[in-house]
């Protein structure tokens, strides 16, 4: 049954302009998107698919490059791949010692593409990339059905060719999904405001999507939960117990959708199930609500590496300073903010255009909706003192779309006022002006189309000024240039994101210099130690870095050698490999010692490899080493376990020197790998780990060998 047509949407100026009773189309049945409407015009559907397409090939392109990506995921994901168990408990290793210190959701896509093809590049971030394209498929569906297919997609283009997003798509960090579900849950509230008298089962929908959010990257999945909720109590058609009734199935599906998993990892035996890793003391409730929790906000983390700069400011720490402008900032601004500023001026003029309109109105309720998301997810964003990274803004990026495209097409069905033609061109100009400042913070990097994006965007801006008494050719083509003017910026940082390769934990898009892992430190400040790591198609570094500190090369090359070209020496990535192809190395270039350790897998030569795999389906591990990028360069190396002492700091009061000692005498650890990153007693963010006390006993008590510069302790064989 089709939807109701909702009231008109008032002119922004006055009831009485020719466009006050024109509005965005009327939401229509749209159960097959790919085969489109009845009454849609020809262009619609192509393009729409063509958009599909397009993505899919931007995002598909020299994915390989960047290898094993995140190498501490791609553990786990090979774990989980190897092992049901480790796979349900998103374990780092397939003898299930320790688990990543998040739920599991995101790994297991990716798990099940490396069970049923086998372990490479490819298959861990297909996946990722799949996901993007689904999200533009979703955010194109709803914001097409209350205002009409071009709005539609101009926010798919939008969303595809936000910097962050041609990144975090492509990368097998949690985020990808987590983006995914939170625009399919904005999308099922929108359908449940569509139907007369609400409609449960897209608001239980809702629910579900935000449970899984939950189990991907548990409490930021709850952030755009207050404002789509009070939306929903305020705006459906339905009287106010049903919608409070409503509101409360969607609630229990969020707890069971959610719930069941965390059920049963808390009431499992702690002694038959793995450590939960990122808690100081085994429990995912601790983890959730402590280091991936409350320490966000506070930067109370224990077991952590330091949080950053105060609530409002202040003098910023090792994540940056806070505050209302830390989005755009040196380090974050290239990211996501290149039409930040015109999603927000669109809000207001939504919200303007509509304030007349009945309670129930759609096309105001979906300005509430995505409008609600991008702001309290900007201000938790803006104002957290604890682990901030870049990557976190492509949580922005389908809110910022979506209110693009709306703001858009609402401005332009009321182009006629002065006010609606005015608000467009002023959020025209604004946004060639913003993107010329970012471009000027790469200075190096396409130095003409700084300046062309400012004359366009002028020239665009000076048309729509004038779009409601010219005729429509001319509105249209000074929305064309706008368009392109506004896209040009991120369009560019897009480009240079998926041409390079990106490995390590922390990751920025565009050219070198755009963000944290690009060179610059928190801030744009002057770097951090082991940044993220780009490399080009053939796995050599673009940002002409240099391993930190104490990092371990690969076995056999000397710390910090350089490749012929000046560039950091690395083993290749492997190019374009087959589902059964595995890129090359260990997952990654960052070394074991220090925070490099932290940061980026071991990379692996071949005589460690070689070592590491002598007999070792005898035991459980076929190694042992403090901090989890250390372990998983080994592990992906051999696939085979490797368990990471202490978890992804090093921190973790996992394995208890006592237990150490009892999984050796048992026989099953057969090497412990010194230098290992993090860790050390309490750990950098003062956590409890065992790291230094195993790594002492070790060196007293076994025999040492020498592979390349890396030291292997025979646990097999005391001194």
């Amino acid at each position: 049954m089709t939807a109701p047509t909702p009231p008109a949407v008032p002119a922004a100026v006055s009831s009485a302009s020719p466009a006050a009773h024109a509005g965005p189309r009327a939401p229509g049945r749209l159960a097959r998107p790919w085969r489109g409407r009845p009454d849609d015009a020809p262009w619609v559907r192509p393009a729409f698919l063509g958009l599909l397409a397009v993505t899919t090939a931007l995002y598909l392109g020299n994915l390989s490059a960047s290898g094993y990506a995140n190498s501490f995921y791609s553990a786990a994901v090979q774990a989980g791949g190897e092992s049901w168990r480790a796979f349900f408990f998103g374990s780092l290793d397939a003898a299930n010692a320790i688990t990543v210190d998040k739920p599991p959701a995101a790994l297991w896509p990716m798990a099940l593409s490396v069970r049923l093809f086998g372990l490479g590049s490819w298959q861990i971030l297909l996946p990722e990339v799949l996901m993007g394209v689904s999200t533009v498929a979703v955010l194109y569906a709803a914001v097409r059905r209350r205002f009409g297919a071009g709005a539609g997609l101009i926010a798919g283009t939008v969303l595809a060719l936000t910097p962050v997003a041609a990144l975090m798509f492509r990368f097998n960090n949690p985020d990808a999904l987590l983006a995914l579900l939170m625009t399919v849950a904005a999308y099922a509230v929108l359908r449940a405001l569509e139907r007369a008298g609400g409609s449960t089962k897209w608001l239980v929908a809702a629910g579900v999507a935000f449970g899984f959010a939950f189990l991907t990257k548990t409490l930021q999945a709850f952030l755009i939960l207050p404002p789509l909720a009070l939306v929903y109590a305020v705006c459906a058609p339905s009287r106010p117990l049903k919608r409070l009734g409503q509101l409360g199935l969607a609630g229990l599906a969020l707890v069971v959708s959610g719930g069941w998993w965390v059920a049963l990892v808390e009431l499992w035996p702690a002694a038959s199930r793995p450590y939960v890793g990122g808690s100081q003391n085994n429990s995912f409730l601790e983890l959730t609500f402590g280091y991936n929790g409350l320490g966000r906000l506070n930067g109370d983390e224990v077991g952590s590496v330091g949080g950053g700069g105060g609530p409002g400011g202040g003098q910023g720490g090792r994540w940056g300073e806070t505050g209302l402008l830390r989005m755009f900032n040196d380090s974050i601004g290239g990211q996501i903010s290149w039409l930040l500023p015109a999603a927000l001026l669109l809000l207001v003029a939504g919200l303007v255009v509509t304030r007349r309109a009945p309670r129930t109105d759609t096309a105001r309720a979906a300005f509430l909706v995505w409008g609600g998301a991008l702001l309290m997810t900007l201000g938790v964003f803006s104002f957290m003192a604890g682990i901030f990274h870049e990557y976190y803004t492509v949580a922005l990026a389908p809110y910022l779309a979506a209110l693009v495209g709306m703001g858009a097409a609402v401005l332009w069905e009321e182009r006629t006022a002065l006010a609606a033609s005015a608000a467009l061109a002023a959020a025209v100009g604004v946004t060639a002006w913003w993107g010329w400042t970012l471009l000027g913070r790469t200075p190096d990097y396409l130095p003409w189309l700084r300046w062309t994006v400012l004359v366009v965007g002028a020239v665009a801006a000076f048309g729509l000024l004038a779009a409601g008494r010219a005729g429509r050719r001319l509105g249209l083509a000074a929305a064309g240039l706008g368009l392109a003017a506004g896209l040009a910026g991120p369009f560019a940082y897009t480009l240079e994101t998926l041409s390079t390769g990106h490995q390590g934990s922390i990751v920025t898009a565009g050219p070198s210099g755009a963000g944290f892992g690009g060179g610059g430190g928190p801030g744009g400040g002057g770097g951090f130690p082991g940044g993220g790591r780009r490399t080009d198609g053939a796995g050599q570094r673009t940002d002409g870095g240099m391993r930190p500190p104490n990092a371990q090369a690969p076995s056999g090359q000397a710390p910090n050698a350089q490749a012929p070209n000046g560039r950091q020496a690395q083993p290749p990535t492997g190019g374009m490999p087959g589902l059964g192809e595995r890129p090359g190395g260990g997952g990654g270039g960052m070394g074991g010692g220090g925070m490099g350790g932290l940061l980026n897998g071991t990379a692996v030569g071949a005589e460690a490899k070689t070592k590491l795999l002598q007999d070792a389906d005898a035991y459980t591990w076929a190694a042992a080493t403090v901090g989890a990028q250390n372990a998983a360069g080994y592990q992906l190396a051999t696939e085979k376990p490797v368990m990471a002492i202490g978890g992804f700091n090093g921190s973790d009061p996992s394995p208890t020197l006592a237990q150490f000692k009892r999984y050796v005498a048992e026989g099953k650890i057969h090497y412990f790998i010194g230098g290992g990153g993090g860790g050390g007693t309490g750990g950098p963010g003062g956590g409890a780990g065992s790291g230094s006390e195993i790594s002492t006993w070790v060196q007293e008590n076994f025999t040492s060998t020498t592979v390349g510069s890396v030291t292997f302790y025979d646990l097999t064989s005391e001194k």
